[in-house]
């Protein structure tokens, strides 16, 4: 209970933050803030609190796990033993392209349809209202916050007749809900990572994207409140939707996008875990000229200089204290190497049992976004290309937008951390 109420006091901390690097605080709407919390405090109290939301969001963890099943029907026929998942007869280990990466494609396809369907732009819709109406937000962001619940960058594409007339406040808040929630797409990435170390992994992940949607328009307004009026105020905003002609069209549409998202993802690793080396190698040669001068071990790699910039936050956030460091070594890596290293990390920590539940609960929830160096570029241009002619603002916008995404993770950490007690349903399926 304890570690709840630092929860609790870590939201007021997180909230307080965000005023104090607010462009201007006097234009923060509370109506905003306190919509986003009561929205994030509901949802929490349902799945944490309330027997039916806990034992809904089982079935959810469950079914995901299931879909996660059949798409690995297609990479064990393209990739054969290659994609044999640890423990299954012989398997040559977890291998993130051939297990991971390619079911992304799967995803990405399955998602396409739903929209084809008319279900995903159907149940965007109700968050939208939710959003617009409650926190007095435009049509247009709140449309594509609801989106990001969902997609990824294509979240940009529900609201494009709107992005050349946005206002820099509304677009800090796309970019801040893109950078702070996950892809279903990926969903399936991290669930395939966790799930033998992590039981209904799945079930906390799709949670911590509902969860991520309110939080991101919480802290983008604080950060960078609006001082124009948006043309979608109040309105709400039916998603742009080019729908394909048929079904298998649909199908091949998606299967596209996820390959290229599946080698997007490949080579930004490739290039930024080289790049992060370099400069660790760097660092390390200086730790060990400054450990020869002081007499003892100094460590300036870049992880752990991260780690002590996150810890602060790690703990305010109610990370049991034996477990703050490590939490915040991974938001580290997540700001720098991608949310894919530290998933792989959080799932090596679990296995060698140096994690406590309550610690990896909050983990999964903090590290549950696309906030990282990289993904600020990548949406940045994704957005760019939709409306060039937002380039100048969007630049303007995304340090504070990445700064918001960061607090916005944060902030969900917590909200769950408020409610999440010992033995939960989701975490140990009991």
């Amino acid at each position: 209970m304890a570690l709840n109420l630092v929860s609790l006091g870590g939201l007021a901390v997180l909230l307080g933050f965000a005023a104090l690097l607010s462009t201007d605080r006097r234009r923060i709407n509370p109506r905003v803030i306190l919509w986003g919390l009561a929205i994030q405090f509901a949802f929490a109290a349902f799945i944490f609190g309330v027997p039916l939301g806990s034992e809904l969001f089982l079935r959810v963890s469950r079914a995901v796990e299931r879909v996660l099943r059949a798409a690995r029907a297609g990479t064990r026929f393209c990739f054969g033993i290659l994609a044999a998942a640890p423990g299954e007869e012989g398997s040559l280990g977890f291998i993130l392209l051939f297990q991971g990466l390619a079911t992304i494609v799967f995803f990405a396809a399955l998602m396409e349809v739903l929209y084809y369907f008319g279900i995903v732009p159907w149940i965007l819709k109700q968050f939208s209202r939710v959003f617009t109406r409650l926190m007095r937000v435009s049509g247009a962001e709140s449309l594509c916050t609801a989106s990001n619940i969902v997609v990824g960058i294509e979240s940009a594409t529900t609201i494009r007749p709107f992005l050349e007339r946005m206002t820099s406040s509304e677009l800090c808040t796309i970019l801040t809900a893109g950078l702070a929630t996950i892809a279903s797409s990926v969903l399936g990435l991290y669930v395939l990572m966790l799930k033998d170390t992590f039981p209904n992994i799945a079930g906390h992940l799709v949670s911590a994207s509902f969860l991520s949607a309110p939080a991101a328009l919480v802290m983008s307004k604080m950060l960078l409140p609006e001082s124009e009026v948006p043309e979608t105020l109040g309105t709400a905003v039916k998603p742009h939707y080019e729908r394909p002609a048929n079904l298998m069209a649909a199908v091949m549409r998606g299967a596209d996008a996820g390959g290229r998202l599946v080698l997007g993802i490949l080579v930004l690793l490739l290039a930024v875990l080289g790049l992060v080396e370099l400069v660790n190698m760097g660092l390390e040669w200086l730790s060990a000229k400054l450990a020869a001068l002081a007499g003892g071990p100094v460590d300036l790699s870049l992880p752990a200089l991260l780690g002590w910039m996150f810890y602060p936050f790690a703990v305010v956030i109610g990370a049991p204290l034996t477990d703050a460091a490590a939490i915040a070594r991974l938001l580290g890596e997540r700001a720098v190497l991608t949310e894919v290293p530290a998933y792989q990390h959080l799932a090596q920590m679990l296995q060698a049992g140096n994690l406590t539940e309550r610690g990896a609960v909050l983990a999964s929830y903090a590290l549950c976004g696309f906030t990282h160096v990289a993904a600020v570029g990548i949406f940045t241009g994704g957005i760019a290309a939709l409306a060039p002619r937002t380039s100048g603002k969007l630049a303007a916008v995304a340090a504070r937008a990445f700064l918001a995404a960061t607090l916005a993770c944060l902030m969900t950490a917590a909200v769950a951390g408020v409610f999440y007690h010992g033995g939960s349903l989701l975490y140990a399926g009991r």
